[in-house]
């Protein structure tokens, strides 16, 4: 495709990205993910509890948090307590999240406890949302990980391996994983959660400026799933599997 991004990348090229575990001594499970200039800290917490809603029915649950931080962005912003109100935008995001990740397991299989996804935007540059769900999957598999190894579970209850990744189509070209500047003048803005069997969890797709076809809207699911397989890759190399853990993500491809 021809180069026309301020960045120099290619129309379905990501940006850099690196995920880094265990950064947090107390949560279960921890990751940071540097998507280029946009940065989440993803941790996931164990209680052994279930939700109301779930008490005896012996299934658990995964619920995410999220929120950017006063000097994410350019302009210091107040914090949500500061406020004396929810944010409407984190509020629809952190749902997301907690919808997507639990497309990851198998709730029958994980007890009558919860799992929570807290995501922190250090950093925004476009795509904090699908940064924080890619990230958000590293740290919860750390955690059932370690649930297993301390005989919680018999079993890692994964069904999927997650990612997410945003296209979108700016100046009437569809474009991979849009930073913060092309986000914000993109005609059309979208996020794809995917599985590692190819299968959709979830599209929000919009058209900001513009309408888009049917064939625009399958080139840039396109895109997406081919973001999502390096996503997917990364994700995997961080984790360092065993054999029989490489097994189990061989079943959710």
């Amino acid at each position: 495709m021809e180069t026309l991004r301020t960045d120099g990348r290619s129309c379905d090229m990501l940006r850099p990205i690196t995920f880094e575990r265990s950064v947090n001594r107390y949560a279960e499970g921890s990751a940071l993910v540097r998507w280029g200039d946009t940065h989440v800290l993803c941790t996931a917490s164990v209680e052994e509890k279930a939700p109301p809603f779930l008490r005896g029915s012996g299934n658990g649950w995964i619920t995410a948090e999220y929120a950017m931080l006063p000097r994410s962005t350019q302009n210091r912003m107040q914090r949500e307590i500061s406020r004396g109100k929810r944010d409407a935008r984190g509020s629809e995001i952190q749902r997301l999240i907690g919808r997507s990740l639990r497309a990851a397991v198998d709730m029958t299989r994980l007890g009558e406890r919860t799992i929570t996804i807290d995501c922190d935007v250090l950093q925004a540059d476009g795509g904090t949302r699908t940064a924080s769900i890619s990230a958000g999957f590293v740290a919860l598999f750390d955690a059932l990980r370690r649930m297993r190894a301390g005989g919680k579970i018999s079993e890692i209850p994964l069904k999927n391996q997650i990612a997410a990744v945003s296209v979108g189509k700016c100046g009437g070209v569809p474009l991979l994983d849009l930073c913060y500047e092309e986000d914000s003048t993109a005609e059309v803005d979208a996020n794809v959660v995917m599985t590692g069997g190819g299968e959709l969890v979830e599209i929000q797709g919009t058209g900001e400026g513009a309408t888009f076809s049917r064939a625009e809207l399958a080139q840039m699911l396109d895109l997406a799933e081919l973001g999502i397989a390096e996503i997917r890759r990364r994700q995997i190399e961080i984790l360092e599997l065993t054999e029989e853990e490489r097994r189990l993500f061989e079943t959710c491809a």
